[in-house]
């Protein structure tokens, strides 16, 4: 999966064919990878699968999930000149991308480290970035929800249009889902979210509730079906995630985490090079 994605961005950016591969002389360099802001890394595999493929040795000086300053060295990328010149960029993007979520990621979960909650992705992703994306919310300390419409059932509000009886619904759906398969539901008031609880609900998504009716569906939950797994969502920033995690639902999820993150800013230095 990982060599597919380099070897189409990689693609994308040579196009018919690197022009100074054609009219520049090759030579035995030594590349290093600069950090140029402050963060946390992520990119490891990719860089990796991608220097593989391009017969380019590289060496780590961090891993996915170290905190970085500015002015830290990542890695030394060494091979034919030509080779390191034409994987500079592709190899950068992904750092850059990677690196900027596993950091907004971090900036998140500081905030929320005393509770016990978990912090989710969403599916708000990049078309055909969408593992690569979900990989950088691991590296910052995060959780995944769900990869796509194949691993739970979520009813979200333009499903439940489409639904006359829930109850009825769930229990058709566990009938044919795998036996492992949840099923969530997105509510947004508490007396939807108890009734969802009671139709047969695994997971209930508060959905643009505030916190304190929140806590009403988390008290109900506890007295009347502790199974139940509750899931905070909708509106959450960084300035009212403590609300949120203060509710005692068990994960909280944001679509921010990826289309609010910022680039990291690496760059790369050709430190020495022998003519061949």
């Amino acid at each position: 999966m990982i060599k597919t994605f380099v070897k189409k961005a990689l693609e994308e950016d040579v196009g018919r064919g690197d022009l100074f591969a054609l009219v520049g002389k090759d030579s035995f360099a030594s590349a290093n990878i600069l950090c140029k802001d402050v963060g946390v890394f992520a990119g490891k595999p990719y860089v990796k699968t991608l220097c593989k493929m391009n017969k380019l040795d590289v060496k780590f000086y961090v891993e996915d999930g170290d905190a970085l300053k500015k002015g830290d060295l990542v890695a030394i990328i060494e091979g034919k000149s030509k080779a390191i010149l034409r994987c500079e960029r592709t190899l950068l993007n992904m750092m850059q991308h990677a690196s900027g979520i596993a950091t907004n990621v971090a900036r998140y979960k500081r905030v929320i480290e005393d509770y016990p909650v978990k912090l989710l992705d969403t599916r708000k992703t990049r078309p055909h970035l969408r593992i690569f994306e979900k990989y950088a919310i691991r590296c910052g300390g995060g959780n995944n929800h769900r990869m796509g419409l194949d691993d739970c059932l979520m009813l979200k509000d333009t499903h439940l249009q489409t639904i006359d009886d829930l109850k009825h619904f769930i229990q058709e759906a566990r009938s044919q889902l795998p036996f492992t398969c949840k099923i969530e539901v997105e509510c947004e008031d508490v007396a939807f979210a108890h009734f969802a609880m009671e139709c047969g609900a695994d997971i209930v998504m508060c959905d643009n509730m505030s916190p304190e009716h929140i806590k009403e569906v988390v008290a109900y939950k506890k007295s009347h079906f502790p199974h139940v797994l509750l899931e905070a969502s909708g509106n959450i920033t960084m300035e009212n995630i403590t609300q949120y995690a203060q509710t005692g639902v068990d994960a909280i999820s944001s679509g921010s985490l990826i289309h609010h993150a910022t680039w990291l800013d690496f760059s790369m230095r050709i430190s020495h090079k022998v003519v061949l």
